[in-house]
């Protein structure tokens, strides 16, 4: 970030993050800070996975919620609260407030992931679905607030809120004192804002890194002066805020060295990376941090890396297209179109080469009709499970050794049969 204020003066100081760390004893996990022998080898550094994943909720929104929550009157109590969230927020206030007894009601938008609609309403809460994105139902929450009488609890720009998140960061020097730098998932900025200014405290010296996906880079475009950019659907829906925080942003600039981006890619391969590495699930603003250490190694090479695993609240339908996606691009996952000779045997021969290969048929698609051939010949469409993008050039090179007119097909063609 361009401007380093010292001494400005930020919204939330660090005794409030301790007393919001006295308040959520017994009200959320104390989630574990781990060493990654594998990412470390991966990455070149020494990686540390705070993992709010494991929180009761799959998330850390539940530790601002409980906070803010916990400083309610009784007559706000009585009436209830009102959100709006694409999901974690929802789903960490929800949980609360029925655990103390207060009606919730949760405005997102249409396009949220049904895991965590539905997780929201499992926790009791009134669940509206409204407006397409963030600013609309923000909007209709608001309409709420004044309608019902409700408090509106936002999901990052709250010094409650902070505080409760600042919690992560405490709790990680407290786990891993030597740690050299945090990379920190960045939406509205709640969770780095809080974190920063807890890890800061402790350990001044620190850096603290923040990471945004490359459609909605407002706080990375707003620290250089540049104009707003739309976004559009990402993996990491939890992250994609157009606006940062009124509240945040002053301990953005004072106290966080760079906000940088990563694509959509660079998030679903550190999601796979998680998941493979580490048997961890992850959402795409979960493995964002991830992402940003592997997209900039030199970076952090040799360093003692805190990394964010800020949540895990997938849908499992979108999970299994990003594993999909990460074996294409891989190579452990191939298409292998072969011309054949339409006659007995030779369907045959081409998996007996195959096989031979080390190579795993998992689909094969028998093309007569819809090809450009003669008459006299057919397409195989041949899908296959191998050990990575040399094993896919060894099998491809056997078939043509063997004769066989082949072609490695790019992933985004298509295999349909005839």
């Amino acid at each position: 970030m361009a401007d380093k204020r010292s001494g400005t003066k930020l919204a939330v100081n660090f005794s409030d993050i301790e007393d919001a760390r006295a308040r959520l004893v017994g009200a959320v996990a104390r989630t574990p800070c781990v060493r990654s022998e594998a990412l470390s080898r991966i990455s070149g550094a020494e990686l540390y996975l705070k993992l709010e994943n494991l929180q009761h909720t799959g998330s850390f929104k539940v530790r601002g919620s409980f906070v803010k929550l916990s400083l309610l009157s009784a007559e706000q109590r009585a009436r209830g609260v009102v959100a709006m969230s694409a999901g974690n927020h929802a789903q960490g206030l929800a949980y609360h407030a029925q655990r103390l007894g207060i009606p919730a009601v949760i405005v997102m938008p249409t396009c949220t992931p049904n895991t965590k609609v539905e997780g929201t309403r499992q926790y009791g809460a009134r669940v509206i679905l409204h407006g397409e994105g963030f600013e609309e139902a923000a909007s209709h929450a608001h309409d709420l607030e004044e309608e019902e009488g409700l408090t509106f609890v936002h999901p990052y720009d709250d010094p409650a809120i902070i505080a409760g998140q600042g919690t992560v960061g405490l709790e990680m020097l407290q786990d891993v004192p030597d740690l050299d730098v945090l990379v920190v998932p960045v939406g509205g900025g709640g969770l780095i804002s809080g974190v920063a200014i807890a890890a800061k405290h402790v350990k001044p010296e620190i850096e603290i890194v923040g990471v945004e996906v490359s459609l909605y880079p407002s706080v990375y475009r707003l620290g250089r002066d540049l104009p707003p950019e739309p976004g559009g659907p990402t993996v990491a829906e939890g992250i994609a805020v157009k606006s940062p925080g009124r509240l945040t942003i002053p301990a953005i600039e004072a106290l966080v060295s760079d906000v940088i981006l990563v694509s959509e890619e660079e998030i679903e391969s550190a999601m796979m990376r998680l998941l493979e590495s580490g048997r961890i699930v992850a959402e795409g603003a979960g493995a964002a941090s991830l992402a940003a250490v592997l997209g900039q190694q030199t970076r952090y090479a040799g360093r003692r890396v805190g990394l964010v695993v800020s949540g895990g609240n997938v849908d499992m339908r979108l999970l299994s297209s990003v594993i999909f996606h990460g074996l294409v691009r891989g190579g452990r996952l191939a298409r292998i179109r072969v011309a054949i000779t339409d006659q007995p045997g030779i369907l045959a021969k081409v998996a007996n080469l195959i096989g031979e290969g080390g190579g795993n048929i998992v689909e094969v698609y028998h093309r007569r009709a819809f090809s450009n051939l003669s008459a006299k010949s057919a397409e195989l469409d041949v899908i296959v499970e191998t050990r990575g993008s040399d094993h896919v050039k060894s099998i491809f090179n056997g078939l043509l050794a063997a004769g066989f007119d082949a072609n490695l097909l790019p992933s985004g063609q298509g295999s349909e049969s005839g």
